[in-house]
């Protein structure tokens, strides 16, 4: 078994890209820095992240690869899930390789499991959209917490500022705990040395709120309640369509 050590970011991936076909020695298994090594291998190559051989081949796949193949490999590395990093590099070794792209050869096991994790991923994005829930804070800016399975806040930027682009706003995952904040002309990625009760909870605390948003919180409330038919209440159904973990930063869902 041979395996690569390496920093666990994207760029560190291409990285190992390069290194692999350049020592001709490919990994069976790519682990952390500090991530304790199988009990028998046979060779650990430690990799270092260098920006210049990352991006000569990310520019070599963008030749090899269609735009949406290349949306697909980075769309799918964001949802840290558990050995993604050796099957996206299994796949694009598999892409580099062969003749002709397998991007759509769902008969390749690594293809067709990277088409699951991405559509789990995408899935995720929509349903941030979906639950966006704003409060305006005393300084005119809408805070919107989330805590999303998937790192997929950086998905959701494009929409947020076409939306809400007269309005300052700040998008934050409390989980990774960095956001996006738009002044009104540029989105900018954020992250806070202090760690403020709202950026642990998500509810921003009564002295920082705008003087109607608690108002207007509870006009929703009231809002959501009276539309709902209670003959028609079908819980399991609501669940699927709003998941629970998603309902601490739902307004309506707070009492």
């Amino acid at each position: 078994m041979i395996v690569f050590v390496y920093d666990k970011t994207f760029e560190g991936l291409l990285t190992v890209v390069f290194d692999a076909y350049f020592r001709k020695t490919f990994p069976d298994a790519l682990l952390a820095i500090g991530e304790p090594l199988p009990l028998f291998y046979d060779e650990m190559v430690e990799v270092t992240t260098d920006e210049e051989k990352a991006g000569r081949v990310w520019a070599a796949l963008e030749k090899k690869l269609t735009p949406t193949a290349l949306n697909f490999v980075s769309i799918t590395w964001l949802s840290e899930v558990a050995g993604v990093d050796i099957l996206l590099f299994q796949y694009l070794r598999k892409n580099i390789d062969a003749p002709t792209s397998i991007e759509l050869n769902f008969g390749d096991p690594d293809v067709l499991e990277l088409s699951k994790i991405w559509r789990r991923v995408v899935y995720e994005r929509q349903r941030v959209l979906q639950f966006a829930r704003f409060q305006k804070a005393v300084d005119g800016t809408y805070f919107a917490p989330f805590e999303p399975d998937y790192n997929v806040l950086s998905l959701t930027i494009n929409h947020f500022r076409d939306r809400f682009s007269d309005q300052k706003w700040l998008i934050y995952d409390i989980k990774r705990q960095y956001g996006y904040y738009y002044n009104l002309y540029t989105v900018e990625e954020v992250t806070f040395d202090s760690k403020e009760m709202h950026l642990l909870t998500g509810k921003l605390h009564e002295s920082l709120m705008d003087e109607d948003e608690k108002l207007f919180q509870e006009l929703w409330k009231q809002y959501f309640k009276s539309i709902a038919i209670k003959e028609r209440t079908n819980p399991r159904l609501h669940k699927h369509n709003m998941p629970v973990r998603y309902w601490k930063y739902l307004t309506e869902k707070q009492r």
